[in-house]
């Protein structure tokens, strides 16, 4: 009976995968196409190698400008040396748009619909030149979270070239024989780079990618070449049909900042250094002047130069540090800790421990030239509120600026120029209608409690600077159970203090509690409330952009159980996983990261195979992870039931040399972790998405007709996903029954 109904499901099963691969469609959502800036061109001048991209809708590609630590795959080429050419300079990505990834904690730079990358190279030799070069990159959406990696050989040329044979220049950023990697060179790039080498050469590769930052949500891109009507397209066109195509993503960007800095704004005026000064200051206008017309335009011109002071100060912050300084500051160990150091001594500032102020001298000169009337006094006038509220709001502006450098260009600017907005309406405001003077508070205690509440909050968001430096260097300083830790005590002491059970210096008395701060310390309290179970192992969502990554749990609710590290392997035969050195599945689950070792472990363990085909720049990896194998029934049926696999398809570990393989499906050598994997996934399942999830029989080959339930990309239903679980248990259980 067994063997009769197991004998009709295989035809089926077959039936359906040969369906399936009949319909299904290796993603190729980038395709690329070159061109040169000249065809021609004498012994010692300089062209631009030009490469073209035509992307899907609603994906998106990887550009060239971005720390390839933080995650994503960067766009790379990867150059034979050659003596008739020499690399100049770094490639740039045209038009691309700059975003701050809340998940990967930096810049990256990405292209939308359309994009050109150009290498410069400089000719030393006369004839016909060829160039020929490998890229690797990486195309995301943001409809369902797919990742897609792609490698392309492309050709340029041929370039005629004319005259006499020139030497080349002295080696630098750029050039022939070096790797161009300006913040931290990847030393598995430069591995990938020597594994394309031809057989039949010695000649040393050279790779060239940037550096400096992070990207949206993650997908892969496989291209396969074909030509672009961009090909044809002028520079300038195409330059600006590139930067349209980026425009939307950005101004998305400056607005939340610009939100974000106009909210800091009015917090600012909350401030015991600055709310009362308003009705002072108005009055001076609405009183002090010839008539009410020249009151409301003094007021008026007081609160625009306020403005001006502001905006002036966000553009020396882009002028002076330019796009590569704050580039810098956004991804590199040592900016991070300046403003994890900056941000503790503002916070403290806010509590009372200290006043940042400016030199007394400073503040005189500036006040007595407001003192001199007239326009000029005006804008001294403003000056002076910049200069006097700096001990409150300066803490503010640093903030915001240190925000905006994350994205550089005139982030800065448009950082300053909402603050100032939010500071400057009031005074102008009030000068136009000043009835409105009677409604406002009188000064008082609240506005120190307004203060102190900002300095707890400082406090909390340094901590994000420290982590990101920790990250992306493995220190090891700050993992996740102790981040919450902190993030705990800060927000528990905020409630406590916002019910008044202590105070701090510059508090007055509190002879009741209001309904303002009552309602402060619930939300604090509900922020301590939801952060808790975070050190349980609950994966916190919300919170996933800002939160180190939930590699260990110090703390258990299970009576004398140990911490929630990587349980036993599934049977005693089981042998070590290779690359668990580097390489950790989620919530304490133990497996494997090398397809053959699972294999063997599940065949002595008598359990199906769970292969997770994952990347380590796919957020809706990390997604599914947090929400959907979080699930208690998700979470028992992976521990329990199957012996789990991930193969990361981006991951740099080159593989031991006898390891290496040619692909029989693209003829190209596989040289590291993730390029096999990558491939496995290619030839064995015709897709090159992540996250996919398969489940097999170990003793079955690795491919669609053998699967034991019909794959699963992303799924964030978890019954649904249990539903798959529990459909390959079943179909396994019946063919070990038949055997």
């Amino acid at each position: 009976m067994f063997r009769h109904s197991s004998f009709l499901y295989s035809i089926l099963l077959l039936l359906f995968s040969v369906v399936t691969a009949a319909n299904a469609q290796v993603l190729q959502p980038t395709k690329l196409s070159v061109a040169l800036s000249k065809p021609a061109a004498k012994v010692g001048e300089e062209l631009d190698l030009i490469v073209n991209a035509r992307i899907d809708d609603k994906w998106h590609l990887y550009a060239t400008d971005f720390d390839p630590d933080l995650g994503p795959t960067v766009f790379t080429f990867t150059f034979a040396k050659s003596p008739a050419y020499e690399l100049v300079g770094a490639p740039k990505s045209i038009g691309a748009t700059k975003h701050y990834d809340d998940i990967f904690k930096g810049n990256v730079t990405y292209f939308e619909k359309t994009g050109r990358i150009t290498q410069r190279i400089r000719v030393l030799q006369p004839g016909s030149l060829t160039i020929k070069a490998e890229t690797e990159f990486q195309s995301c959406t943001d409809v369902d979270g797919r990742c897609i990696p792609g490698e392309e050989s492309l050709s340029f040329g041929p370039i005629e070239v004319t005259g006499t044979a020139a030497t080349p220049a002295t080696p630098a950023k750029g050039s022939t024989g070096a790797v161009v990697t300006p913040a931290a060179p990847a030393p598995a790039a430069t591995a990938a780079a020597m594994a394309t080498a031809p057989a039949d050469t010695a000649t040393p590769l050279i790779t060239t990618a940037t550096a400096a930052a992070v990207v949206p949500d993650s997908a892969t891109a496989v291209a396969a070449p074909e030509e672009v009507p961009g090909r044809a397209m002028g520079g300038a066109a195409l330059a600006a049909t590139t930067a349209a195509a980026g425009a939307e993503g950005a101004d998305a960007g400056l607005l939340s900042l610009a939100l974000i800095a106009f909210i800091s704004g009015l917090s600012g005026l909350l401030t015991p250094c600055v709310f009362p000064l308003i009705p002072m200051t108005v009055s001076i206008f609405t009183k002090g002047s010839a008539d009410r017309r020249q009151g409301i335009l003094k007021a008026l011109f007081y609160g625009f130069s306020i403005v001006f002071i502001y905006v002036v100060v966000g553009l020396l912050t882009s002028v002076l540090l330019g796009a590569d300084g704050l580039n810098l500051i956004s991804t590199h160990w040592l900016p991070n800790l300046i403003f994890f150091a900056v941000f503790v001594v503002f916070g403290l500032s806010f509590l009372g421990l200290f006043e940042i102020t400016l030199p007394h001298g400073m503040v005189n000169r500036i006040d007595a030239q407001a003192d001199k009337g007239g326009w000029a006094g005006v804008f001294f006038m403003a000056l002076t509120l910049v200069v006097v509220s700096f001990s409150c709001t300066g803490p503010i502006v640093g903030s915001i600026l240190v925000m905006a450098a994350q994205g550089g260009g005139l982030r800065p600017v448009i950082g300053m120029l909402g603050f100032s907005l939010a500071f400057a309406l009031p005074f102008m405001l009030f000068a136009l209608f000043p009835t409105w003077l009677k409604s406002l508070p009188s000064s008082g205690g609240w506005l120190n409690t307004v203060k102190v509440t900002l300095g707890f909050v400082e406090l909390m968001l340094a901590l994000k600077f420290l982590s990101m430096a920790d990250l992306a260097y493995h220190w090891n300083l700050l993992p996740r159970d102790l981040y919450l830790v902190l993030w705990i005590a800060l927000s528990g002491l905020l409630g406590v203090y916002l019910l008044g059970r202590f105070k701090l210096s510059h508090d007055s008395d509190l002879p009741h509690l209001s309904v303002g701060r009552l309602l402060m310390a619930v939300l604090a309290f509900s922020f301590m409330t939801y952060l808790i179970p975070g050190l349980f192992g609950a994966p916190l969502p919300l919170l996933a952009g800002y939160l180190p990554p939930q590699s260990r749990q110090d703390f258990s609710l299970a009576t004398g159980a140990a911490p929630a590290v990587a349980t036993a392997l599934p049977n005693a035969q089981c042998e070590a996983p290779r690359y668990a050195d580097f390489l950790e599945l989620p919530h304490g689950l133990s497996g494997y990261f090398d397809l053959e070792q699972a294999k063997r472990c599940a065949k002595a363990a008598n359990k199906p195979l769970f292969i997770d085909f994952t990347g380590h720049a796919c957020v809706n990896c990390r997604k599914m992870e947090a929400t959907v194998w979080s699930d208690p029934r998700v979470l028992k049926r992976l521990r329990e039931d199957f012996v789990v696999v991930a193969l990361y398809v981006d991951d740099k570990q080159e593989l031991p040399r006898n390891e290496w393989y040619t692909s029989a499906h693209d003829n190209k050598q596989k040289t590291t972790l993730g390029k096999k994997n990558a491939d496995l996934q290619l030839t064995g399942f015709n897709v090159n998405a992540q996250p996919y999830y398969v489940l097999l029989d170990p003793n079955s080959p690795t491919d669609l007709a053998h699967v034991l339930a019909t794959p699963v990309a992303y799924e964030a239903d978890a019954a649904k996903f249990v539903e798959f679980l529990d459909a390959g248990l079943a179909r396994y259980h019946q063919q070990v029954a038949a055997r």
